[in-house]
């Protein structure tokens, strides 16, 4: 489905692309949005994409913070899983 991965990548580089607010601080949300739903694979991307942006792994670990604080349980373990890719990066 060539067509619809184009229109997806379309709407996400204009996403985050830098405007009111940086593209770093975009990925910074996205991974709060990401640890909330519990979505695995969002949660890793948004975290590479948040370092390849720029944010540096204590902002990384204040948005995982955020997370835990409205989701609760549900948050902290999400974010576990920032801090072992993290880790396994070298970042920490």
């Amino acid at each position: 489905m060539p067509d619809t991965m184009a229109g997806v990548t379309s709407v996400q580089e204009a996403a985050y692309a830098d405007g009111a607010l940086s593209a770093k601080h975009k990925r910074l949300i996205a991974l709060g949005i990401a640890l909330g739903r519990g979505c695995t694979n969002c949660v890793l991307g948004q975290t590479v994409k948040a370092l390849d942006a720029g944010a540096t792994a204590e902002e990384i670990l204040e948005t995982t913070g955020v997370a835990a604080a409205i989701g609760g349980t549900m948050g902290v373990a999400e974010s576990l899983r920032v801090v072992a890719l993290l880790e396994e990066m070298g970042k920490l």
